[in-house]
């Protein structure tokens, strides 16, 4: 199917990746940059800390609910055992980075709002942050694939998980 897609042969598709394994990166390094490149690319209209959480929470929501995503992560997960470098491989090209792009602006909150995360640090606060992004919904759309949450539903997710996140660490909420 790749090679047909990709209108080449099946010779100068073995020869660019000599194993099904090394397809599978190449896939997953595309799928997880194509994710984080628009988790990357979010115009923040805002610097207020409450803002910025939640755009990064929307965001996230869309990218790790769609159904593409969904299918990457059920087949990777289905094929850790057996491929645990692979498992590690899309840990790193896609959960991680997000935890990254995470602390990154949590640090900047840090340096200019009465904003303590030391108790944790940043990068538990972040990845605090992204599990109750994703948690329960996400588990819920891949336990039910049928089940494909509304824009209102991601949006009223990521706002509970936004308010519990800066409940917990004392960000102050905006001015109504």
């Amino acid at each position: 199917m790749i090679q047909a897609a990709a209108g080449v042969s099946k010779a100068t598709v073995y020869a660019r990746y000599p194993t099904k394994e090394s397809l599978f990166v190449a896939v997953i390094e595309a799928e997880c940059k194509a994710f984080l490149d628009s988790v990357r690319g979010i115009r923040l209209s805002s610097t207020r800390p409450r803002d910025v959480l939640m755009s990064l929470a929307k965001s996230y929501l869309a990218i790790v609910l769609s159904p593409s995503a969904l299918d990457l992560f059920r087949v990777v997960v289905a094929d850790a055992p057996r491929f645990p470098e692979l498992a590690r491989h899309f840990y790193l090209a896609g959960p991680r980075t997000l935890t990254d792009i995470v602390v990154e602006h949590l640090a900047k909150m840090a340096q200019s709002e009465e904003v303590d995360f030391s108790v944790v640090g940043l990068d538990m606060a972040a990845s605090l942050f992204v599990n109750l992004v994703r948690g329960e919904l996400h588990m819920q759309c891949l336990m039910h694939p049928e089940s494909v949450p509304s824009a209102a539903q991601r949006d009223q997710w990521a706002e509970a998980a936004v308010t519990t996140f800066v409940r917990a660490y004392g960000i102050s909420k905006p001015s109504e």
